[in-house]
């Protein structure tokens, strides 16, 4: 038996899940775990779906599009064995990368890491150390065009599926952004919306706020107002400094940032315009 994902996005109407598990048992196929959710506010449906067949993907996924057309939908069949490749780009703070790659290795992230790009060298010997590739590919007013036409080039030769971006200290284009919609996902370093800038535990701090948090969402021609997969926020006390606000707001920005990849790489997450729908 080969088991597969199925997720799927479509207008709202009566007997979608009907028309679905009618097709699936065309193929037949034993659904081992379903969710679906119906948005009010856009009259949207979304649905996952993983099941066993003993039908090659071929045939799984001719069949579907039938169903797809019919209800106008976005489909898509994927083998659940088949890993998802990610490309990961990083700047200077490694804690992002090390937590990825380190549940890369342990095989918590069922996904498969071609590359580390950055423009620094900073992360070059932890990449080497979990034996992943790393480029350097430096980024000055100069050499944006040059960085940006590279990272496209790596994903078409790679075969990338989406791009992570670990701390990459960058801002990408809406040439990228356009590139790859719904494939670049980024962790801000804030609960969103809220303290924008390179310091934002510092002005917290000076904030007295109670909570921090970290936001991964995807990536998008405005910045930071992507849709949002996932966050989380911890709370701190007056008697923290903005040092040890770092601290806790790391480890924050790399849990959120891992369970984000794992949602997106698992096929649990379904755009819906400005927000997600998160099977988690």
């Amino acid at each position: 038996m080969n088991a597969y994902v199925l997720t799927m996005r479509c207008p709202d109407r009566p007997g979608i899940v009907n028309r679905v598990t009618g097709a699936l048992l065309k193929v037949g196929g034993n659904i081992t775990e379903s969710a679906q959710f119906g948005d009010p506010d856009t009259a949207t449906f979304a649905l996952r779906t993983v099941f066993d067949s003993a039908e090659l993907h071929e045939v799984v996924e001719s069949t579907m599009e039938g169903v797809a057309d019919e209800l106008d939908a976005v489909l898509r069949v994927r083998p659940l064995a088949a890993r998802q490749r990610a490309l990961i780009m990083v700047s200077r703070h490694e804690h992002c990368l090390l937590d990825l790659l380190f549940r890369h290795r342990t095989g918590e992230l069922a996904i498969e890491i071609p590359l580390v790009m950055s423009n620094h060298q900073d992360c070059r010997p932890l990449a080497t150390q979990y034996g992943i590739p790393f480029e350097h590919v430096p980024v000055t007013p100069e050499t944006r065009d040059h960085a940006e036409s590279r990272l496209l080039d790596r994903v078409d030769e790679l075969g990338v599926d989406f791009v992570v971006l670990a701390r990459y200290m960058q801002v990408l284009s809406n040439r990228v952004c356009d590139r790859l919609p719904g494939r670049i996902i980024n962790i801000h370093h804030s609960f969103l919306p809220g303290f924008k800038g390179s310091r934002p535990y510092h002005q917290a701090h000076e904030r007295g706020v109670k909570l921090i948090g970290a936001t991964a969402h995807y990536v998008t021609m405005d910045l930071d107002e992507g849709p949002i997969i996932d966050q989380d926020v911890a709370r701190v006390t007056h008697a923290q400094s903005a040092e040890e606000m770092v601290r806790i707001g790391r480890d924050v920005e790399r849990i959120v940032l891992s369970r984000a990849v794992r949602y997106h790489s698992e096929d649990r997450v379904v755009l819906i315009g400005s927000k997600t729908v998160v099977f988690a």
